[in-house]
């Protein structure tokens, strides 16, 4: 009994929770309003290549040059998805390693600079940021209210990134898990479930209890239909292993001809953006943006993609990650999977449509990502579809497994080495404790 009213009446404990609620609120609405930056953003590029198809050629990649350029010279902690970031905060040991991966200068960079992405035509998301920014959020109270385990709130306020960001809350945690700690725990730990209430509460209230993508009518229910499930975990686990190992080859250790043009990355950004422009053109926009119209109009309503949507946004979404700007990957990986499921359902005629795209769009993820139950969950309940569990976990697990054959080490884990802090600080990461760059 003296234990329990100790920690009940304990003020650096009711200290603590009183944070992680201040934190988790500040994580749900930093989200919220993010979305609807990027949403605007998205709606900006249509409008020009709509009203100026050709104006694409010199804004992508005169845009792609800029945003390298800013991104390497003042914020090279907001570059790429912002996934990996987290993971090197989470293991380092150094505070103010962490703030430069984590501070409010690369918070704000983040927002600001994946919605200008999209004005130019990227083929980015903004969920995947989204968790650097939770993360920061939450990294900042906890720093300002001088509490310790930086690590736990870390991880809290990525979960609730990704739980606000999709209406998510279990993929959120089971993201954090998986993905970010890499480990599973005995007892999961209540900052993080209560993070993720708390983050997705306000979403729900802001935006309402909406479904990302919305309710799919597909279903797997005779026995020849499963054969939809070792198809898409194949063609996933195999095209999603391929994106992986091609995207750390890029901008971990190209070879050849890329590694001379990569010594220079300002124009290998802006050639990735002339190519991300021609496809955006040729396909009249289906490639640029984070795919979430095109994706919810094929599953949801039933329209048919164009049979090269899937090939051509997985290549844009690949350029647009390679050229080191900011942006995020989950969006564009789920928008592929669904094109590449439409693209083989007139050769698999035996079975629903929307299950072989449905089912095509988790094993494509999983193969990215290698995140099998992350992916099941979250494409579960950006659906709200109980009736594919099972067929969703097997094509998962199936798409992970053949994806690590390809690509041994995660993709957010084999580019987090880049955000080390050995090698981060070599690389010219601006010392935020000091207010001035650190020496290369």
């Amino acid at each position: 009994m003296r234990r329990y009213r100790y920690v009940s009446l304990s003020r650096r404990v009711w200290m603590r929770r009183a944070v992680f609620i201040a934190g988790a609120l500040l994580v749900g609405l930093t989200a919220v309003g993010f979305a609807q930056i990027a949403n605007g953003a998205q709606d900006v590029y249509s409008y020009i290549l709509k009203n100026h198809p050709v104006l694409p050629l010199v804004i992508t990649p005169a845009g792609f040059a800029a945003l390298a350029f800013a991104t390497m010279r003042w914020f090279p902690a907001a570059a790429g998805s912002g996934i990996p970031q987290v993971i090197a905060a989470r293991k380092s040991s150094d505070q103010a390693h962490r703030r430069a991966l984590l501070g409010w200068q690369t918070t704000i960079a983040k927002i600001v600079m994946t919605a200008l992405a999209l004005v130019i035509g990227a083929s980015v998301g903004r969920e995947g940021p989204t968790v650097q920014v939770g993360a920061s959020v939450m990294f900042a109270v906890a720093t300002a209210a001088g509490l310790g385990r930086q690590n736990g709130f870390v991880l809290a306020g990525s979960a609730a990134g990704i739980a606000a960001a999709f209406n998510a809350p279990i993929a959120g945690i089971l993201f954090a898990i998986e993905e970010l700690a890499k480990a599973f725990a005995g007892r999961i730990n209540d900052i993080v479930i209560g993070s993720v209430v708390i983050a997705g509460a306000v979403s729900w209230l802001i935006l309402g209890n909406y479904d990302y993508f919305g309710q799919i009518p597909a279903d797997v229910v005779q026995a020849r239909d499963w054969a939809v499930v070792p198809i898409c975990a194949l063609f996933g686990g195999v095209l999603g292993g391929l994106f992986s190992i091609s995207l750390i080859t890029l901008s971990r250790k190209p070879f050849g001809i890329l590694a001379l043009i990569k010594r220079r990355p300002i124009v290998f950004a802006a050639l990735c953006g002339l190519l991300v422009a021609i496809l955006s053109i040729a396909t009249a926009g289906y490639a640029s943006g984070n795919g979430y119209a095109e994706t919810r109009a094929s599953l949801v309503d039933g329209q048919t993609m164009p049979w090269w949507y899937g090939l051509a946004k997985l290549a844009s979404t690949l350029l647009s990650s390679a050229s080191g700007i900011p942006g995020g990957l989950f969006s564009p990986s789920l928008a592929v999977g669904a094109g590449l499921g439409s693209m083989i359902t007139p050769i698999f005629t035996f079975a629903d449509p929307r299950a072989f795209m449905l089912l095509m769009t988790v094993g494509y993820f999983a193969g990215v990502v290698q995140s099998p139950l992350t992916a099941v969950v979250i494409v579960m309940e950006m659906t709200s579809d109980r009736n594919m569990v099972i067929p969703l976990m097997a094509t998962a697990l199936f798409a992970a497994s053949i994806s690590r054959l390809i690509s041994s080490e995660p993709l957010y884990h084999a580019l987090a080495r880049g955000y080390y802090a050995s090698v981060f600080r070599i690389h010219g990461t601006p010392d935020v404790s000091a207010g001035s760059p650190s020496a290369r």
